[in-house]
């Protein structure tokens, strides 16, 4: 299997991609042969790359598979193979993200900031072991603050010989100008409901019809389409947020829907604490001297209070990225209810509430519907904006009311 094949739905990106490794090949041979000929300018490849889409478009896995092709030593690339196989010791552990000149870096808090940048472009610097690539996966572009982009700027401007930057983002306008000049540009999109639904059959066995549900339910996205199918708790906390709509007739109502909707989100905030903050934590002590009911030794209060801080802006990025996923969910409920007031013949998003939305949409017309799509947007948008999470959920189902 090519490493392309997981690249759902993104067929122009995926021939893009494996023309410029096959350009990278070609001039790493050419260079490994002394031929003082290899030249990157005017190729299909460049040094540096972004990759932008819609989430679930599989941006990172994108990124990924053309760091594993920019890696691939399987001997039939001599008898005209494409780089990119799948199978050999390059891309095998590049995929693995165990390859000793694959960098991936993704982040659980809210921003990437000057330190750990820094630290990325010493990495950049440094010759690749194998003798092919050094490659810089950044899945979270989009969350370096300011002065981390500043910083990565003169990485993306002047870049080591043998060093590639694969930047992922939601779009182009998430990241500095400055930086998006010097990147080539690959736009994916929304993969199609069939080939996601295909896709999660064939690589994670699951059962057809669970699989085309949480395809069509995801509109497409990879990532929750998967953790739909696999996680009940995925599916009850969808369920309840669904219900939402006909939840918030009054005052009262409106406001408990609002703050069973953050409970819900702080519960997934607390379930990633339970995986990941006790490991982290014991990790920490043993690598400091610590030992179970003993005090820490001397000068080790900072590294401790760190991982605190750390672990307490990860749980906020937890929290609001489980209410994103709501307010998602809300978004498309209140496609469905438009385009049963407007006629369309589209297939719904969410079938199995297809009663709730059919009552809403003989209830309220189409303009009332556009301004509750509204309110849920005007929410997501305060909390980028770090609004209290109560406040802007408040916000939004009052006005879902009032709509």
């Amino acid at each position: 299997m090519a490493v392309w094949d997981e690249m759902v739905g993104q067929e122009r990106a995926a021939r893009q991609l494996g023309a410029a490794s096959r350009d990278a090949d070609a001039f790493v041979t050419a260079e490994g042969a002394e031929r003082g000929s290899a030249r990157l300018s005017g190729s299909a490849m460049t040094h540096a790359w972004l990759f932008t889409g819609p989430p679930g478009a599989g941006r990172a896995q994108a990124a990924r598979a053309f760091a594993a092709a920019l890696q691939c030593v399987s001997p039939d690339r001599a008898l005209g193979g494409e780089p990119g196989c799948g199978f050999c010791e390059g891309c095998h552990t590049a995929m693995l993200g165990t390859h000793a000149d694959v960098e991936v870096v993704r982040t659980d808090l809210l921003t990437i900031g000057v330190k750990e940048t820094r630290d990325l472009v010493r990495r950049a610097q440094m010759s690749p072991a194998g003798g092919r690539w050094q490659v810089i996966v950044l899945e979270d572009a989009d969350r370096l603050t300011e002065g981390a982009g500043n910083v990565l700027l003169k990485a993306v401007e002047e870049p080591a010989p043998r060093t590639v930057w694969l930047l992922c983002a939601p779009s182009t306008e998430d990241v500095l100008p400055t930086i998006r000049s010097r990147c080539r540009h690959l736009a994916l999109r929304t993969p199609p409901v069939d080939a996601v639904a295909d896709l999660l059959m064939w690589r994670d066995g699951i059962e057809p019809g669970m699989a085309a549900f949480a395809a069509r339910a995801t509109q497409g996205h990879i990532d929750r389409a998967r953790r739909l199918a696999t996680d009940e708790r995925a599916r009850a906390r969808r369920t309840a947020v669904l219900k939402l709509p006909a939840r918030v007739d009054d005052v009262g109502q409106a406001l408990r829907a609002a703050q069973e909707l953050l409970d819900a989100a702080s519960e997934d905030a607390k379930q990633v604490a339970e995986d990941f903050d006790v490991k982290e934590t014991e990790e920490l002590r043993a690598a400091l001297g610590g030992s179970e009911g003993k005090r820490m030794p001397r000068g080790t209060a900072g590294a401790m209070k760190e991982l605190e801080d750390k672990q307490k802006r990860r749980a906020t990025r937890t929290q609001r990225d489980s209410l994103d996923l709501a307010l998602t969910d809300l978004t498309s409920f209140y496609r469905d209810v438009l385009a049963r007031q407007l006629g369309s013949s589209v297939a719904l998003s969410h079938d199995e509430a297809a009663e709730s939305i059919g009552r809403i949409a003989a209830a309220s017309r189409p303009e009332q519907t556009l301004r509750r799509i509204e309110a849920v947007l005007d929410c997501r948008r305060a909390l980028d904006r770090n609004v209290a999470p109560l406040l802007a959920v408040e916000a939004m189902t009052m006005a879902l009311r009032a709509g």
